[in-house]
């Protein structure tokens, strides 16, 4: 886990209906007043109680053009690793392609040494995806990638990135109550140092299932099974952090929260302190929630810091 997040602060979140299509966790319902602001709030909330624990935020402001009304999930088309790798990925919806500012990237190599780039992004010209650490849990500690295949998670991407970085796919499927696929591995599975959280049900093939737990056991984490009821409030979309002096946090919304059982908090709390945050506009308009908001930087810091 790290100490170090990237967030982008949005300029103009909306409701993107270019993902929507397969983002079954917007609400097309949901409330369009003052998004923008209301977003902008929760946000800024959310940011100062990490801040608050010790955890380093590297905060950039998105521009307003060009429209990027997903920005607020940056962990989808870029990730820093301990080698000092940049990787850039392919993008389902041609505006979230946009997202890929080169402003964001300068922030991060004023502050950390970034010695290769490795671009993914020119799969979509052959429409084929992978979005990131939304389509792949890693586990970086065993080098293993966790992946459900959908629409935004291409098996043969998701292969290429598991060459060039050195890891071991895991794919799967896995499905919501309705039997659509599920958009990103992060909405029902969340990988800590010790443990890992995941809705088992929404795993429908059995082989696929008994595949899946006989890994994650294998590589010493304990399973904390979340009900489809926690998977649909953005229980599995929660993301382990720690600040400078070593302490541990999982971090998850509000909604996330009070959707756990005691026993699961008991478990959860076992190994960490929890920090939520009330991002329902966010989760509503966006379809994503903590986890997505956060890139998670393993870079090396330059020299000078």
């Amino acid at each position: 886990m790290t100490s170090h997040i990237l967030m982008i602060r949005p300029s103009r979140f909306d409701f993107n209906k270019e993902t929507a299509v397969n983002n079954l966790f917007q609400d097309a319902t949901a409330s369009k007043d003052n998004v923008q602001t209301k977003a902008l709030a929760e946000f800024d909330a959310f940011v100062e109680k990490l801040t608050a624990n010790g955890i380093n935020v590297t905060l950039v402001q998105d521009t307003p053009e060009p429209h990027t009304p997903d920005s607020i999930f940056p962990n989808n088309w870029v990730s820093f690793h301990s080698n000092g790798t940049v990787c850039l990925y392919p993008m389902f919806a041609a505006n979230r392609r946009l997202e890929r500012k080169p402003h964001v990237l300068d922030v991060i190599k004023q502050k950390f040494t970034v010695k290769y780039t490795i671009d993914f992004s020119v799969y979509e010209a052959n429409q084929t995806y992978l979005e990131g650490t939304g389509s792949m849990v890693l586990d970086r500690t065993n080098q293993m990638a966790y992946a459900c295949l959908s629409q935004r998670t291409n098996k043969f991407v998701l292969r290429e990135f598991c060459k060039s970085m050195n890891y071991t796919p895991i794919a799967f499927t896995a499905n919501d109550e309705g039997g659509n696929p599920i958009y990103h591995t992060n909405v029902m599975m969340c990988m800590a140092d010790a443990y890992v959280v995941i809705c088992l049900a929404s795993i429908t093939e059995e082989f696929e299932r008994d595949y899946l737990v006989k890994a994650l056991e294998s590589s010493g984490k304990q399973i904390v099974d979340i009900s489809y009821h926690q998977l649909n409030h953005f229980a599995g979309n929660m993301l382990q952090v720690k600040n400078e002096q070593g302490e541990k946090f999982l971090v998850m919304s509000t909604q996330a929260y009070n959707s756990l059982e005691a026993n699961q908090l008991k478990t959860l709390e076992s190994f960490n302190k929890i920090i939520h945050s009330d991002i329902t506009t966010i989760e509503t308009n966006g379809g994503g929630s903590t986890r997505c908001m956060m890139a998670e930087v393993f870079l090396p810091l330059t020299a000078d810091r």
